[in-house]
C-alpha cells in the first residue's frame, strides 16, 4: 500500500508557469474594471465637450440667433434680415471690407513670403541655430501690447526711430500712422514682425525634412540657388505652404489688435477700419448687438467659403 502524498491530484507538466487568469476569477470583476475604465475615459471626454460647448459652440449659436433678432427696451424680437440691411447700408461697411482685403493682400505679400525666406536662410546656417531660432521667435513671445508700443515709438512723427534714420540721410520725416497712404502699410509691417516667428519655425522644420540627395541631384544638373528653391524646396513643402496660406488668410481677415492699438481702430480717414473693428463698434459703441452679430456671420460665411475652396482644391490635387 503506497504512502499518502501531499502533492495535488493533477501534477503540473515541467515548464508550466501560472498564467494571468489562472485560478478563480472574482464574479463581476472584469465588468467592474471595464466600467471604471469607460467611466474615466468618458469623464475626460465629457469635460472636453463641455468646454467646447460653453466657450466655442454656444457663442456661435448665440451669434447666429442674435443676427436675426432685435433687442429694444429689454425685449427681444425677431427682425429677419433687418440687421443685414442695416450693416449693408452703413457707408463704413464697404470701406471696412476694402481695408480688410487690402490688409490681407499686403500681409500675404510680407507675412507669407518673409517667413519662408527667413527659414531658407536659417536652414543654411550650421552654427548658432538655436540662438537664431530664439531670436526669430522672440517677437511671438512678447505681449502684443508691448510690441505695439514699440512700433508706436518707431512710428512717432516727432522722435520716432524711423524718422531719425530718414533724417540722417537728409530725407523728410513721414507721418507713418497719421497719413492715410501709409497707415495700413505701417500696420502690416508691425503685424508681420509680431507674428512671423511661428510660421518661420514651421517652415524651418519642413525644410529640414527634405532629403539632401535632392539638392545634390539638382546641383549635378547645374541648378543654381533660385532653381533649387523653385524645383526642390517649394514642391517638397507644398503641403505646409498651402496650409499656412489658408491659416494666414483666416487670421488676417480677422485682424483687430494691431489697427486698434496703433491707430485707434479707424485710423486717418477710416483707412485702417477693418471688419472686426466695425463689429466692435456696433457691439460696444452703438450697443447694436444684432448688427454686430450679422456682420460677424457674414465674415464667418466668407471664411467658411475660403476653407471649403481650399479643401476642394486640395482633394483635386491629390486625385
Amino acid at each position: 500500500m503506497s504512502a499518502p502524498t501531499l502533492s495535488p491530484p493533477t501534477a503540473k507538466e515541467p515548464g508550466h508557469f501560472p498564467r494571468r487568469g489562472d485560478g478563480p476569477r472574482p464574479s463581476g470583476g472584469s465588468f467592474a474594471l471595464r466600467l471604471r475604465r469607460n467611466l474615466t475615459a468618458h469623464g475626460f471626454l465629457i469635460g472636453a465637450v463641455l468646454c467646447f460647448s460653453v466657450f466655442s459652440w454656444y457663442p456661435m449659436v448665440r451669434e447666429f440667433l442674435l443676427a436675426f433678432q432685435k433687442t429694444e427696451a429689454g425685449r427681444t424680437s425677431w427682425a429677419g434680415l433687418d440687421n443685414f440691411a442695416t450693416v449693408a447700408a452703413d457707408p463704413a461697411f464697404w470701406q471696412a471690407w476694402r481695408n480688410t482685403l487690402l490688409f490681407t493682400a499686403l500681409a500675404l505679400l510680407l507675412g507669407f513670403a518673409v517667413p519662408f525666406v527667413v527659414a531658407v536662410v536659417l536652414n543654411e546656417f550650421r552654427h548658432a541655430r538655436g540662438y537664431l531660432r530664439l531670436l526669430v521667435y522672440l517677437p511671438v513671445m512678447l505681449p502684443p501690447v508691448a510690441s505695439v508700443l514699440l512700433f508706436k515709438y518707431l512710428y512717432d512723427p516727432g522722435y520716432g526711430l524711423l524718422n531719425e534714420l530718414l533724417g540722417t540721410f537728409g530725407l523728410p520725416a513721414q507721418q507713418w500712422l497719421q497719413d492715410p497712404d501709409t497707415a495700413m502699410l505701417s500696420v502690416v509691417v508691425a503685424s508681420t514682425w509680431m507674428n512671423m516667428g511661428g510660421a518661420t519655425l514651421i517652415y524651418l522644420a519642413a525644410l529640414q525634412g527634405i532629403p539632401g540627395e535632392l539638392y545634390e541631384a539638382a546641383e549635378l544638373d547645374g541648378a543654381g540657388l533660385l532653381r533649387k528653391i523653385w524645383h526642390v524646396t517649394v514642391p517638397q513643402t507644398r503641403l505646409i505652404l498651402s496650409l499656412l496660406l489658408l491659416m494666414q488668410v483666416i487670421a488676417t481677415m480677422q485682424v483687430f489688435v494691431e489697427p486698434f492699438l496703433l491707430t485707434g481702430g479707424a485710423g486717418p480717414e477710416g483707412s485702417t477700419t477693418t471688419v472686426v473693428h466695425l463689429i466692435y463698434q456696433y457691439a460696444f459703441n452703438f450697443n447694436d448687438y444684432g448688427a454686430a452679430a450679422a456682420l460677424g456671420l457674414l465674415l464667418l460665411v466668407l471664411l467658411a467659403g475660403v476653407s471649403a475652396a481650399y479643401v476642394k482644391l486640395s482633394r483635386a490635387e491629390d486625385e
